[in-house]
């Protein structure tokens, strides 16, 4: 606001201007930052309520998952030889398994060499398995010695099928071949062509020259009469839905394996999904509640949200109050929900697909719980996005009201302004004609 002197009158114009502009201000303001706070507040406490209800439906969603595909522990007989491990297809049941052998890989070693002997010349064929791409040749000029071999072979294989070292004993170094993988099909098979006929030495066909440390075997066991033979030390299927991993052979010894549901993914699943329900209501409560002793409302006290929400759950659970109690989930009568895990292993011993029917894929109460979540929480259609949407339009009116506000102010600053600037000048003439006269008064008394 412009300021000017003061003159006559001695009235602090500035002053007395912002006085009446803050006076006239003051009622539309307080206005306006009372509905702006209410909106921020409502705003705050959809956006709890949204939040409350997204880890609503994560936590169903896992449970639909535990619910649809229980999980199942497998517990192996102490000295077994093996180990089990159950997959999503598993089912109950008692196994008599016996490892008859387990699967090995092939090794083969030299006799003793000079250090740095060169071995011969030629070219060198490594073979394993029955594919073209599980075979390769390399050519040795003069001066191959063990540990050039080996690097060579290396190389060669890039980790696959064979696998090349030297090693030093009291006899000098051997040239040690080990197959990749276990199993008699994974086998080697090393010849050699051309050359000066040293690289024989190395060689596990007729006339050759390494001796077979460890021969390759194949893995075999027995469940429940049943034999597979494997080139593996994991055989899965024959126990349905386990993979068994032998470590041992204990022919002529059966063990025993038990495969048993296992509820601690479920029970975990359901533990979340009766702490977010909960929170969902502890929310609706804080954010509508009313101090009658203070008088004071929340931020959606009465709000037809908040009440369409807590009639929702409060049926949808309700209605299902009979099943959700059979396995161990009950509420009380404020609508908070308690879970006892023991009655969970109760229900599930005696009804396996009861906590499917209620929350799986297809559940009843988990299909009217999706619809009423996606009813709210929809991006584009649901409650909670209008809703927000609607407080944000209202905040961006309060915003326009607020400059509009700022406008109208200044323009009746500016008003008042020009009319004390009026009254100022005329004040300030009237004294100067004032003056006039009293010294014209003054000199005619003299003369």
């Amino acid at each position: 606001m412009t300021s000017i002197a003061t003159g006559g009158s001695g009235l602090d114009i500035p002053g007395l201007v912002s006085q009446l502009v803050q006076a006239s201000r003051l009622p539309t303001e307080s206005r306006i930052n009372s509905q702006a706070s209410s909106v921020s507040a409502k705003l705050s406490a959809v956006g709890q309520i949204k939040s409350s209800l997204t880890s609503l439906q994560t936590a169903l969603e896992k449970l639909g998952t535990a619910a649809d595909k229980p999980g199942y522990l497998a517990k192996v007989q102490d000295g077994a030889g093996f180990t089990a491990a159950t997959t999503s297809s598993a089912m109950s049941g008692s196994y008599a398994v016996e490892v008859l052998s387990v699967a090995t890989a092939q090794k083969l070693s030299s006799a003793g060499h000079a250090a740095g002997a060169v071995i011969g010349t030629g070219t060198l064929s490594i073979a394993w398995g029955s594919e073209d791409d599980q075979r390769l040749t390399i050519e040795f000029e003069d001066g191959a010695t063990l540990a050039d071999i080996a690097r060579a072979v290396n190389r060669a294989a890039g980790g696959k099928g064979v696998g090349a070292t030297v090693i030093t004993a009291d006899d000098g170094e051997h040239l040690v071949f080990t197959a990749r993988d276990t199993g008699t099909a994974n086998a080697l098979s090393i010849t050699t062509t051309g050359g000066d006929g040293g690289l024989l030495a190395l060689t596990n066909g007729a006339g050759g020259g390494l001796l077979e440390q460890v021969a390759a075997s194949d893995a075999r066991v027995r469940v429940d009469g049943f034999e597979r033979t494997s080139s593996t030390n994991t055989v899965g299927d024959l126990v349905p839905g386990v993979n068994l991993t032998l470590s041992a052979a204990k022919p002529g010894e059966s063990f025993r394996l038990d495969v048993s549901s296992d509820h601690a993914a479920l029970e975990s699943a359901l533990e979340a999904f009766v702490s977010a329900y909960n929170s969902v209501g502890s929310v609706l409560k804080s954010t509508s509640s009313y101090n009658s002793t203070t008088k004071t409302a929340s931020a959606l006290t009465g709000d037809s949200l908040v009440r369409g929400l807590q009639q929702q759950l409060r049926n949808l659970a309700s209605g299902s109050s009979l099943p959700l109690k059979a396995l161990g989930v009950t509420l009380d009568k404020s609508g908070v929900m308690s879970f006892d895990k023991t009655k969970l292993g109760e229900a599930m011993a005696s009804d396996p697909q009861g906590v499917s029917r209620l929350f799986g894929g297809e559940g009843s109460l988990a299909a009217s719980l999706k619809t009423v979540l996606k009813t709210q929480l929809d991006s584009s259609e649901g409650a909670i996005a209008l809703r927000t949407e609607n407080l944000n339009k209202e905040r961006s009116r309060l915003e326009d009201q607020m400059k509009q506000l700022d406008l109208r102010m200044e323009k009746l600053g500016s008003i008042y302004l020009s009319q004390f600037t009026a009254m100022e000048t005329m004040i300030v003439q009237l004294q100067s004609g004032a003056s006039s006269l009293n010294g014209l008064l003054a000199q005619n008394s003299k003369s």
